[in-house]
C-alpha cells in the first residue's frame, strides 16, 4: 500500500457526521471539558469558554449552548487537520486511538501534538508507544493536575483498545 501524499492527510478527516470516530472524540472531549456559557480563566488563567475553547477568547465572552456545540465540531475538525498534517499516514491509525489522539490535539494543540512522542511514535508505527505517552500530558503551568492525569488516562485506554 502507497503512503498517503502530503495534500491527502492534509485535506482527509475520518471525522464524519454520525460515525464512530466522531462519536468517541465528541464524547471524550464533553466529558473531560464539560461545557460553559461564560468565558472563565483556566487552571493557568486563560480565558476559556464553551467545551475548552481558548482560540480568540476574551473574559465576559458569552456563547449559547448551541454556539458551544457549533464551535466544538468547527474546532475538532480543526484540530484533526493539524493532527493529520504531521503524520505520515494517520488513515492506518485504528479508529480507537485515532480518536485519543484528535481529544489530545484538542486539548494540547497542533504545534504541542506536532512536536510529541505520541506523534513520533505513530509515524514509527508504534501505537501502543503511542498510547504510552499521552500520560506524559498531565501538567499545566508545570505542575502535575490531576484532572489531567485522570484525562490522560482515560484517552489512554481508549486507545490501548483498539491497538
Amino acid at each position: 500500500m502507497s503512503q498517503p501524499t502530503k495534500t491527502s492527510r492534509v485535506g482527509g478527516s475520518r471525522l464524519k457526521k454520525g460515525g464512530v470516530v466522531l462519536a468517541l472524540v465528541l464524547g471524550t472531549i464533553g466529558t473531560w471539558e464539560g461545557v460553559r456559557t461564560v468565558a472563565y480563566p483556566d487552571i493557568v488563567g486563560v480565558p476559556t469558554v464553551c467545551f475548552g475553547e481558548t482560540r480568540g477568547v476574551k473574559m465576559g465572552d458569552r456563547y449559547t449552548l448551541e454556539e458551544c456545540r457549533v464551535m466544538l465540531g468547527e474546532g475538532v475538525k480543526q484540530f484533526e487537520a493539524g493532527m493529520r498534517a504531521c503524520l505520515t499516514n494517520p488513515d492506518a491509525i485504528p479508529d480507537k486511538p485515532y480518536a485519543a489522539m484528535v481529544s489530545v490535539t484538542y486539548n494540547i494543540g497542533t504545534a504541542g501534538f506536532c512536536n510529541s512522542s505520541m506523534a513520533r511514535r505513530l509515524n514509527a508505527g508504534d501505537i501502543k508507544g503511542a498510547c504510552d505517552a499521552l500520560l506524559a500530558w498531565n501538567k499545566a503551568g508545570g505542575r502535575v493536575v490531576a484532572g489531567l492525569t485522570n484525562r490522560r488516562q482515560d484517552e489512554r485506554r481508549l486507545c490501548l483498545e483498539g491497538a
